[in-house]
């Protein structure tokens, strides 16, 4: 067991300094949430050393990509980050319709925008609240996922389903929104904003969660760019960078929200960061909801989006469109395709290379947690063992992107 632990150190040591001690956290380990594993080299209780090893739940999804058709990868982007899962449905669609250059109806794109913020912030409340109970500030959680709740009960009577939501269709929605829908976003929205105050209060607060995290697990700006950083951890280390403002797709350059930074890219500041996010996706999602326009769920595009079943039992036309699409798929343009979006840990990206078959040629997923999660050895060393768990909760780290 020692031998095959201490393989996973770059010097591959047989020997460790008198008094030093390789301890595995994880790869099943509670404060991991997730099958990660870090070898660590300890010298009391201060980490010397330490190395990720991951892979546990890679599972080919870009190999499976070249032999799926562009609506069916869709089931593969569930399983990348399932605490968020919307966002990476859209993503992904919105890298195929930019291949096929369509535009969608405004509708549409405003449904994808509000079930994407509500997602932002059921990650964050996921995120921040097992921090909050990795540091022994249970009740925060259990106070924010009532709300959690009410949001995953949107998504079931939206889709179907609760975390393999499969949301959206090249051109459109899967199928359009149910009649209560403004009514329960709205409830949402009231009852989120006064919870996210207090569970805010419940952590700064807390002198024990205040000193386990502030100034714990620091990077600074420069070094976060170096490692490829995105998202609030980046925006925690002080980069204003997010791609909704930078590089805006949808209609994120028409509606007005603020983007959060922190100071030093701790612990303390990645929290507080999410918690300002989830502030600012509530404004968006208020702003949408309100302006909801009417109309259909997807483009009248017959060869792209699939016909209504009740017209293809009774047309031929809509038959023909129904049998291509289902036996040969959307064929796009030959060429190479990238586009990105900013899902809730960062910039998630989908490279594409067409050959105008029904499947792609090759699909590379650019996904968040994997740049990020590469510095963590570098954030611990000469930390405590106890901030090694601080520090991975904050991080937000999510085996199925991570490995993907």
């Amino acid at each position: 067991m020692y031998e095959k632990t201490a393989e996973h150190f770059s010097l591959k040591q047989k020997k460790l300094p008198e008094g030093h001690l390789l301890v595995n956290l994880g790869p099943s380990h509670p404060s991991t949430h997730g099958i990660l594993q870090n070898v660590i080299q300890l010298d009391g209780e201060r980490v010397v050393d330490a190395e990720s090893v991951i892979g546990y739940v890679h599972r080919s999804f870009e190999k499976l990509g070249e032999r799926y058709t562009y609506n069916q990868f869709l089931v593969c982007t569930d399983r990348m980050n399932y605490v968020s899962t919307p966002l990476n449905n859209i993503g992904w669609i919105l890298a195929v319709e930019k291949m096929l250059q369509i535009e969608v109806p405004d509708k549409v794109t405003y449904v994808r925008m509000i079930v994407s913020e509500l997602s932002r912030v059921m990650d964050h409340i996921i995120c921040n609240g097992i921090l909050g109970v990795d540091l022994g500030a249970f009740s925060g959680m259990l106070h924010l996922f009532h709300h959690r709740e009410n949001i995953y009960q949107v998504l079931e009577k939206l889709t179907g389903a609760r975390l393999t939501t499969t949301f959206c269709r090249v051109g459109g929605l899967e199928k359009d929104i149910y009649p209560e829908f403004e009514k329960d976003v709205k409830t949402i929205i009231k009852g989120l904003r006064p919870a996210i105050e207090e569970f805010q209060s419940l952590l700064v607060n807390n002198r024990i969660f205040m000193d386990r995290t502030e100034g714990v697990g620091g990077i600074s700006a420069e070094d976060a760019i170096s490692y490829g950083y995105s998202g609030p951890n980046l925006r925690a280390a002080g980069v204003p960078w997010d791609i909704r403002k930078d590089d805006p797709y949808m209609f994120y350059d028409k509606v007005d929200f603020d983007i959060p930074v922190g100071e030093d890219g701790s612990v303390l500041h990645r929290t507080l960061v999410r918690m300002e996010e989830m502030r600012q996706s509530l404004r968006i999602v208020e702003q949408l909801i309100n302006g909801l326009p009417t109309g259909a769920h997807h483009a009248d595009m017959p060869h792209i989006y699939l016909p209504d079943k009740s017209k293809v039992y009774k047309n031929m036309e809509e038959l023909i469109y129904h049998f291509k699409l289902i036996m040969h798929g959307i064929k796009v343009p030959k060429g190479e395709y990238y586009m990105a979006t900013e899902a809730a840990n960062g910039e998630l990206g989908f490279y594409i290379v067409s050959e105008g078959e029904k499947s792609p040629w090759r699909v590379h997923v650019r996904r968040p947690c994997f740049w990020f999660y590469q510095s963590f050895p570098e954030l611990v060393k000469g930390s405590l063992l106890a901030d090694t768990v601080a520090t991975m909760s904050s991080m937000n780290v999510i085996a199925g992107e991570l490995d993907c």
